[in-house]
């Protein structure tokens, strides 16, 4: 976890975000009319353990399990080349987009630059007949066109500020917390344990 000096706040606990996680797969089972023409791809690090949580929740609710795959797009993003040693993950993506409609699972919408790098890897897979994005949080500050369709919660914040999902299977709690940015450090997901997780 983060030194507490600093952590500015905690906008969501474990419990705040199972009820979205809840409310977002209702939403993603109203506006698809089911589940039977969906998969769900997490972009990782979260993306992925969320996108895991909104199938589960699915489940539950509709009694289908729909396909899930994990999406790493760090060799599409736009500051790729000033990268020097990208930590790169893996793709898994066991099954055919074609004509799905592929539902994008990111833990904080800030920019828009992860999705659009999503977007293309997307691409460069298959042909899915829509692409949906749910997130569970939205910090504003967008720089690209991109726009999510199901949101957990919408979180004003400060460019001086960053917006971090912590989730027990990787982090050991399960929180989203805003934080003030490090000296020297930009805005971005908090690095994995290396002690637990995928």
């Amino acid at each position: 976890m983060n030194d507490a000096s600093m952590v500015k706040s905690v906008c969501m606990d474990a419990d705040d975000i199972e009820r979205a996680v809840t409310r977002m797969a209702h939403q993603i089972l109203e506006a698809n009319k089911g589940a039977a023409h969906i998969a769900l791809v997490g972009i990782v690090t979260r993306g992925d353990l969320l996108a895991k949580m909104l199938a589960h929740k699915i489940q539950e609710i509709e009694g289908v399990e729909v396909p899930l795959g994990k999406l790493d797009i760090s060799f599409y993003r736009d500051d790729f080349a000033t990268h020097f040693a990208p930590e790169v993950h893996s793709t898994d993506i066991p099954f055919d987009i074609d004509g799905m409609t592929v539902v994008l699972v990111d833990d904080v919408l800030y920019t828009g630059r992860t999705i659009r790098a999503a977007l293309d890897a997307l691409m460069d897979i298959g042909r899915p007949a829509a692409v949906e994005l749910a997130v569970l949080v939205d910090r504003g500050h967008r720089e690209l066109p991109i726009r999510a369709d199901f949101v957990g919660k919408n979180v004003p914040s400060s460019s001086t500020e960053n917006v971090r999902l912590f989730l027990e299977e990787v982090d050991g709690i399960s929180a989203v917390e805003i934080l003030e940015i490090e000296p020297g450090k930009r805005a971005g997901s908090a690095p994995l344990q290396t002690n637990g997780g995928e």
